[in-house]
């Protein structure tokens, strides 16, 4: 080999930065770091990091975990949701427990933090902001002209789209009229707060907000969907609350106001549990106005690579929130993509490398996005099947994560690796 491998990543959010510190791990890659934004940084609060995105962290290595740790991250003790509001108002519908499983459930972490310290020892020469990717050109010899719309340019050998939802890099490879190219709104929507520890416990009560007994609760009510959790260390609680807008349907609206009034008539009016009304009255219509964003999700793309060129996280995979795997996922993307690159000793081999990538990945992550909404609709009490019969949706939530948790990454890692293997 006479050269390293050249890797360009569009785009500076979670997905990205766990790219590049994977990378860097290998001695023969030269990965660079593209941000649009003058500066590196996360929109959102919190996400959850699931238990196979924390398997992953530690194959890429003890940094890694301990990013997880500095950030601030909570591990969850369990989740349980209820329903919040109807005849069966407060009925337990469905718990992981983990001491009862043996298992570890989910990490909430700040996005902010956990990007901060993705970042903190990274290289400043391989960090780029304000570059956002216009267009791309493929020479003759193989490798990539990337150009930015501040007039700059960049080569690689491959590029990796980390750019989020509104990905510039899945329209390059898909082409701008797939279908696919473009993300769908899927007409929900989420009002996400943030609030200190005893403000939020005061409201919604000792028991489900516990430092010492940290868990994800869920109130699930008729068109709606109430979720708290702890994140930074237990310092700081996140309520959110999600709804459907059947007019946004497959829109191109993004976000939406909430006024006090809104909230009471979506939920107070409505008859949920005391607590929780109260949780709505304290920690949402505290402010005259909050903004709302609409839940988009990705039609499924036909592939993620072409050539040279590859999408990871939200590029690849945008999806609804319900089963707290967008997040989890994007870790997944980043810890297999760097060890198939790092058995990579070619710009060729890397190539055949995203190819495998693709191969391992869009399955797993397809089925995902597919199941997060159909999840959604059955917390948003709006499933046919399901409803808001307690006995239903107990059935039908009791296994929905075991896909998703008990899923066995380190053997997903060397299906990869042996296919890189055997097609090299």
């Amino acid at each position: 080999m006479t050269r390293k491998i050249r890797i360009a990543i569009s785009g500076g959010g979670v997905a990205g930065a766990v790219t590049i510190h994977a990378l860097l791990k290998h001695s023969h890659l030269d990965p660079h770091i593209f941000e649009s934004a003058p500066a590196f940084k996360e929109a959102g609060i919190a996400f959850g990091v699931t238990r196979q995105a924390r398997t992953s962290l530690a194959l890429i290595g003890d940094s890694a975990t301990e990013c997880l740790k500095r950030a601030g991250g909570v591990p969850m003790k369990g989740v349980r949701f209820f329903l919040g509001e109807g005849k069966d108002a407060g009925e337990l519908v469905h718990e992981r427990d983990n001491e009862a499983m043996g298992k570890t459930t989910t990490t909430i972490v700040q996005r902010a933090n956990f990007l901060r310290e993705m970042l903190a020892d990274i290289p400043p020469e391989r960090m780029h902001t304000s570059k956002k990717l216009e267009s791309v050109d493929r020479q003759g010899d193989g490798s990539l002209l990337l150009h930015f719309a501040d007039g700059s340019t960049h080569e690689c050998d491959i590029l990796i789209g980390a750019d989020g939802i509104r990905s510039t890099v899945r329209k390059i490879i898909l082409g701008e009229s797939d279908p696919a190219a473009s993300p769908r709104n899927s007409g929900s929507w989420a009002v996400f707060t943030m609030h200190p520890y005893e403000k939020a416990r005061n409201s919604i009560g000792n028991a489900p907000v516990n430092q010492e007994d940290a868990r994800e609760y869920g109130w699930t009510g008729e068109g709606g969907f109430m979720l708290h959790n702890l994140f930074s260390n237990g310092s700081l609680v996140q309520f959110t609350v999600t709804g459907i807008d059947q007019d946004a349907i497959d829109s191109d609206k993004w976000q939406r106001t909430f006024t006090p009034k809104d909230f009471e008539e979506l939920y107070i009016s409505k008859g949920w549990v005391s607590h929780m009304e109260q949780a709505v009255t304290d920690l949402l219509c505290d402010e005259p106005e909050r903004r709302g964003i609409y839940l988009f999700e990705h039609p499924h793309a036909r592939t993620y690579v072409d050539g040279p060129i590859c999408v990871l996280g939200d590029a690849a995979h945008a999806t609804t929130p319900f089963q707290a795997s967008g997040g989890g996922m994007s870790i997944e993307d980043a810890m297999v993509i760097s060890a198939l690159l790092g058995n990579a000793t070619s710009p060729a081999q890397a190539q055949t490398a995203l190819k495998v990538y693709d191969q391992v990945r869009r399955p797993r992550t397809q089925k995902i996005v597919d199941s997060s909404w159909v999840t959604g609709k059955m917390l948003m009490g709006v499933d046919e099947s399901a409803g808001m019969d307690p006995k239903k949706l107990k059935e039908a939530l009791l296994h929905r994560w075991d896909f998703i948790l008990d899923f066995d990454i380190p053997q997903h890692r060397e299906e990869a690796l042996n296919l890189l293997k055997q097609q090299v």
